[in-house]
């Protein structure tokens, strides 16, 4: 039997959403899973069955701003990488039942696979594994080919429309949703560096990727340009001391599109690999 639940949080600076979960009747470990830019958590609903029906107790965190949110981004409401990593995912690690007997997890799509592994750097004695779909550095060089070489333009061009129209008007460009001008910001930053870094974070982000252990899983979608091997490499490449294994999954075994979004409608195949790397 699988329980669903709604759990509510409320974050330091009172910002308030819904951590949704699927719990098992007796888990093996349990999950906390960051979604996509743009994304709410409710899109993993599908993943997180999946995961629960192989008796792993999952949590779909809330990005700030999206689905249960009790905030929107505008002019007035701005956050980044701080808010999220200092606010929201302690709020949620906190609203997990305390089990020291039970391995916590830690993982996340895309730009949730990022700031998965920062939140595990700032926080190197609580996750055991690191578990990442269809993630990687946003780092242009880690691009193959002439879209690599126009990163660089989109990474300036966005920051400067997002604080020209006080937000980011993503699913117009087909890309993320509408979305905080800061969050946007400390994103590009990383396209354009390499290093992770948010404006007001005061911890090395980098120095603490460094300091995760234990075991990781990357699954890359063969046909994913938003996400290929050679960017999921390049954040594997910032967790040296985590044993790392790498998956690329074609159209055929997903059973659906090998592309950045089309799997988590139909995750059972991404939710069997990622347990059997459990095992």
């Amino acid at each position: 039997m699988i329980e669903a639940l709604t759990l509510p949080v409320v974050a330091a600076d009172d910002h308030r959403f819904d951590l949704l979960a699927r719990v098992p009747a007796q888990p093996r470990a349990r999950l906390l899973w960051l979604p996509a830019l743009g994304v709410a958590a409710r899109h993993y609903l599908p993943l997180a069955d999946a995961l629960a029906a192989h008796g792993i107790a999952v949590y779909l965190h809330e990005w700030r701003g999206n689905g249960s949110s009790s905030l929107r981004p505008s002019r007035t409401q701005d956050w980044g990488y701080r808010e999220i990593l200092y606010h929201d995912l302690p709020a949620s690690l906190a609203a997990l039942p305390r089990d020291g007997a039970m391995d916590t997890l830690i993982g996340g799509h895309s730009l949730g696979g990022q700031l998965a592994c920062c939140f595990a750097g700032l926080h190197p004695t609580v996750f055991q594994r690191v578990w990442l779909v269809a993630s990687g550095t946003p780092y242009w060089r880690t691009f193959p080919g002439p879209r690599g070489c126009t990163l660089p333009l989109i990474y300036r061009f966005l920051p400067w429309l997002a604080q020209r129209q006080g937000v980011l008007h993503g699913r117009r460009l087909g890309f993320g949703g509408t979305e905080a001008r800061g969050l946007i910001g400390d994103w590009a930053r990383v396209g354009l560096t390499h290093h992770y870094a948010g404006v007001g974070i005061t911890d090395d982000l980098e120095a603490g990727l460094r300091t995760v252990r234990g075991r990781a899983t990357a699954v890359v979608m063969a046909q994913d340009w938003l996400a290929p091997v050679p960017s999921m490499q390049g954040l594997l490449a910032k967790l040296p001391q985590v044993q790392a294994t790498l998956r690329v999954l074609d159209a055929a075994t997903l059973g659906t599109d090998a592309d950045h979004f089309a799997w988590m409608k139909s995750p059972q195949a991404v939710a069997t690999l990622l347990f059997h790397s459990f095992e």
